[in-house]
């Protein structure tokens, strides 16, 4: 059980309750929905049953205002499944992509989109990367022009987590071209939207029970109600919820670590070389210790940075730092747990080799870990 100051006794109690519905009815079926490709539909709505879809969100629409450190529980727990498809599909849908419409939605427009999100009716997907760029926000292409009561949307987005089977999207699209980042708007498309389809569900290295798409705007008449905030301030509303979105990768990333230490720990424990167990290696002994600490490392500063966070402090700097230890210790740990699985890990009925895989898209993910050295050096005035 992880201890830290952060988290209290109710803390621990949901822990529990998170872990079992994780070890019950996901765990079990891993090995299918990645053969699937996909997760069911219907975990949404069992998580909205377990009220897991609503933690940090007012019971006005559906949620529990139980707080993001809650939510930062229920995001180790997922990350400790075994899936980080599982993870990324139901941890998108909360971290990324109902936020905006919660803090930048009118009262009319969070009835309509983010009750339902949080009851398990809709999924919600967030549509800012292009086929052009990714971590270059302010380089958005989709262009969206206003006419009459509607704009108008042509362009296309990419590597969108539950794109494929959203109910909506909120999508940055742009509304003046010579504006940079001062000319980005945020929409809310509703699936069966004249012009939006999606292009094609993407095969992919990892998280490959997650659906992840590509999807086209084509002459996509949306309503003007369904502008997010103002006209001209996109930029803002998907830059704002950053520190979150890169806590969620942290926190997942550091429980999927300890995952795979646990894995290597219990394969050195009972698998035998040379009259001994592996365990008894004194080299392998000195590596899991060293794994051990790499993901320890990554807790403390996750959780520092989460703490920070937590009581509206200044983090941006500490939430770079974690995202960047937690993501390459994820790695790190896979790949030598990996190694000390040996022949036997790079099988495919072997979980450490999607521990592997899945830890990859990590450094990558959610601004990559380039960026987070740009935004640490920023931040000591370099």
């Amino acid at each position: 059980m992880t201890r830290s100051p952060l988290f209290g006794e109710e803390h621990a109690a949901f822990r529990q309750t998170v872990r079992r519905f994780v070890d019950t009815e996901i765990r079990p079926h891993v090995e299918e929905w990645e053969a699937a490709e996909e997760f069911p539909r219907e975990l949404f709505a069992r998580c909205a049953a377990l009220d897991l879809l609503g933690l940090k969100y007012p019971d006005a629409y559906g949620g529990t205002n139980a707080g993001p450190l809650y939510e930062a529980v229920l995001f180790e727990e997922l990350g400790r499944s075994g899936s980080g498809g599982v993870a990324a599909g139901i941890g998108a849908h909360i971290a990324i992509a109902t936020p905006p419409i919660f803090s930048y939605g009118n009262e009319e427009q969070r009835r309509r989109w983010l009750t339902p999100a949080i009851t398990g009716k809709s999924i919600v997907a967030l549509g800012v990367t292009e086929p052009s760029g990714g971590s270059d926000i302010a380089a958005v292409q989709t262009i969206a022009r206003r006419d009459g009561d509607h704009y108008v949307l042509n362009g296309s987005k990419t590597f969108i987590t539950n794109g494929v089977r959203a109910d909506l999207v909120v999508v940055l699209a742009r509304t003046r071209p010579e504006g940079g980042h001062q000319g980005l708007s945020m929409f809310v498309v509703e699936r069966g939207t004249k012009g939006y389809s999606v292009g094609r569900k993407l095969e992919k290295l990892g998280w490959r029970s997650s659906d992840t798409a590509e999807l086209v705007f084509q002459d996509c008449a949306v309503p003007a109600g369904n502008l997010l905030g103002k006209e001209h301030e996109g930029f803002y509303i998907a830059v704002g919820n950053f520190q979150w979105e890169r806590l969620w990768i942290a926190l997942s990333a550091t429980a999927s670590a300890e995952r795979s230490l646990e894995m290597a720990i219990d394969y050195a424990g009972s698998r035998t070389q040379f009259g001994k167990r592996l365990a008894e290696f004194q080299v392998l002994r000195h590596l899991l210790a060293d794994m051990a600490l790499r993901v320890e490392q990554a807790r403390q500063l996750t959780y520092y940075a989460l703490w920070l966070h937590s009581q509206g402090l200044p983090c941006k700097r500490e939430v770079a730092m974690a995202k960047i230890a937690a993501t390459e210790a994820d790695v790190w740990v896979a790949d030598r747990a990996l190694q000390i699985h040996g022949g036997y890990g790079y099988m495919m009925e072997y979980p450490i080799q999607r521990a592997w895989r899945d830890a990859r898209l990590g450094p990558i993910g959610g601004g990559t870990n380039e960026i987070m050295h740009e935004i640490i050096a920023k931040e000591l005035d370099l």
